[in-house]
């Protein structure tokens, strides 16, 4: 078997190895042993991706195999997880541009606030899956990696696919209401909450690029398209 070492060096790929240990191979790649910072993962096979499966025409199919992972992610489990951070926490920077941008950012930290003040299905979340984070591993199929770590509800989980795996496809014409109907029906979601989600997603991405002093062109796109569609 392939292995990799992952140290750790940021407190939050500190939490990330933990929730990793905490999962034990259930939606996540398989942690093989682990000490203080360090784990040694099972490695993910060379080839395909989902980013090259979404590419090659078959977005409906890179979504579900996401959504499987999530679902697996999200069973209950026997032991405590690792003490994570709360999801509200996550959008200060969404709640501070919306003030000082206006326009759709506003919007989106208005959408923010009120998912966030009463949240539906609390779990633990992965906080980062896109197609470059679910990776396949041979007969265990597509499992997770490199989790962020965060509790609140689980619809977030599921908005960054749709700014992903790139700006061609993330934002072409009618893209996003496809795949808000496939990722509600395989994940058992209401499309009018993924929908909000996704523009509040949308928004913190594109507030955490303002942060980094990098224009986000695509991720106002999506945020737009997502309140355009919530407004029909």
């Amino acid at each position: 078997m392939r292995a990799m070492l992952k140290i750790a060096v940021l407190d939050e790929e500190k939490l990330g190895n933990q929730l990793m240990i905490w999962w034990n191979g259930e939606g996540a790649a398989h942690v093989l042993a682990y000490a203080d910072d360090a784990i040694l993962m099972e490695r993910a096979d060379a080839g395909v991706s989902l980013a090259d499966v979404a590419r090659d025409g078959r977005d409906d199919e890179a979504s579900c195999a996401m959504c499987a992972v999530l679902g697996q992610l999200h069973r209950p489990k026997v032991h405590a997880p690792p003490a994570l951070p709360p999801l509200a926490e996550w959008f200060e920077p969404l709640h501070r541009m919306g003030v000082a941008h206006g326009g759709i950012l506003r919007v989106a930290a208005e959408t923010a606030s009120t998912l966030l003040a009463v949240q539906h299905d609390v779990v633990v979340l992965h906080g980062d899956v896109h197609h470059g984070n679910v990776l396949r591993f041979g007969s265990h199929g597509w499992l997770a990696i490199d989790p962020k770590g965060l509790i609140g509800e689980r619809t977030f989980d599921y908005a960054n696919i749709f700014c992903n795996p790139d700006d061609r496809i993330s934002t072409m014409p009618g893209r996003l209401a496809r795949q808000i109907t496939v990722v509600a029906e395989a994940a058992d979601l209401a499309p009018n909450r993924l929908l909000s989600w996704v523009l509040a997603w949308a928004g913190l991405s594109a507030a955490f690029s303002l942060d980094d002093g990098v224009t986000p062109n695509a991720a106002l796109k999506i945020a737009e398209f997502a309140a355009a569609e919530l407004n029909r």
